[in-house]
């Protein structure tokens, strides 16, 4: 049974975290070079490998002491808040444009970035730690998925107006904030 509270929850906390990173920014230069469907497809399922492997992580955290998943989960928290909050701006790097804009060599070239960005990135980790703190693999795992790909959505068609709109820092922020308080929320948990 999914919980719509705790998959609205996963995606405002992934969705916020995941605007200011690297790869919405991919994916907007993708979505500018190339048919933004094609890219949207290879962005897509390399995000459904990521959040699979998170949950899978998270889930086998929750196998872990309450008191003690509750102390992990509230430092990892706090972790990703301090990330965010100290990251400067960093060189996004180069894309490199396939040879031709066929379907398979676009959507590849988008699958690819993005595994290869993502691996190990703060929404994945941030995956893995609500999944362990709700021990709700579903819910978690269809509010990383869809928050991934929104943002990705976004990034590929209107990404360029949405940053004119809302400073970067703004978004790097409250999402920085949500993070604070999950993990002072589980730190209170592990202690109470």
């Amino acid at each position: 049974m999914i919980s719509i509270s705790v998959m609205a929850l996963v995606f405002g906390v992934v969705f916020l975290a995941e605007l200011p990173d690297k790869t919405a920014l991919a994916g907007l230069v993708l979505g500018t070079r190339y048919r933004a469907s094609y890219v949207f497809v290879g962005v897509a399922a390399a995000f459904v490998v990521h959040v699979v492997l998170a949950v899978a992580a998270g889930s086998v955290l929750t196998l872990l002491p309450q008191q003690l998943l509750h102390a992990l989960t509230g430092v990892l928290f706090l972790g990703g808040a301090a990330m965010l909050l100290l990251k400067g701006g960093e060189d996004e790097g180069e894309v490199r444009e396939p040879k031709d804009q066929s379907f398979w060599k676009v959507s590849g070239a988008g699958f690819m970035l993005i595994l290869v960005a993502e691996f190990g990135d703060l929404t994945q980790i941030m995956t893995a730690n609500l999944a362990a703190r709700y021990d709700d693999p579903l819910s978690v795992g269809l509010g990383a998925v869809l928050a991934l790909w929104a943002v990705a959505g976004l990034g590929i068609v209107g990404g360029k107006a949405l940053m004119k709109r809302v400073p970067l820092s703004l978004i790097t922020k409250i999402a920085a904030l949500l993070m604070l308080g999950l993990g002072l929320w589980s730190l209170y948990e592990a202690i109470a």
